[in-house]
């Protein structure tokens, strides 16, 4: 019979599967991103997402369990997407406003994902995975966060204006005049 733990193990093993191929994919974005701020929010979230894997761990073990992975396909959807943006808009100046666009799309996939194991683990009566749950949750928030202020500080303006990717065009958020730009990023 399925139930709630049921899906539960089965959305936790997919999140496990989804945090490694995440690893593995952010030394790749980082190398695209033309900003040092990208690449550095990058470099950071690579070391967040090491210690999520193991928070993961810890999440399997506090219900008696070990640990294994099953195929996201979501995420590795949304990392294939990702890949064909960054080659189809490598040494463009909407490199980097392409690279966010595809990180909030995984990161946003996690959100809802993190939010509901947070949920449920609660349901299940595990304080302990809920709270490891909830402060996974509260990381992928603020790299969420993070990546909407780069977005919104420099790299959709270079690519609205046509900047050189990594320059910023000197003109303030404020003083876009595009209506367009503002709703762009939450």
């Amino acid at each position: 019979m399925k139930t709630l733990e049921t899906l539960f193990f089965d959305e936790l093993a997919d999140m496990y599967d989804a945090e490694q191929r995440i690893a593995r994919a952010l030394p790749k974005m980082k190398k695209a991103a033309t900003c040092k701020h990208l690449q550095k929010a990058f470099e950071d979230h690579l070391e967040q997402t090491q210690g999520q894997v193991t928070r993961l761990e810890k999440v399997f073990k506090a219900f008696g369990k070990t640990a294994k992975g099953k195929t996201c396909d979501a995420t590795v959807g949304l990392l294939k997407e990702g890949d064909e943006i960054a080659a189809e808009f490598k040494g463009s100046p909407a490199i980097n406003a392409a690279l966010i666009a595809s990180a909030q799309k995984v990161e946003h996939y996690e959100i809802a994902s993190y939010g509901c194991l947070h949920e449920w683990a609660g349901l299940l009566g595990n304080e302990e995975a809920r709270e490891l749950l909830l402060e996974t949750l509260d990381e992928e928030k603020q790299t969420d966060d993070k990546l909407t202020e780069l977005a919104r500080s420099s790299t959709n303006e270079e690519a609205l204006e046509g900047a050189e990717p990594g320059e910023a065009t000197g003109k303030s958020s404020t003083e876009n005049k595009s209506p367009r730009l503002a709703r762009n990023v939450r």
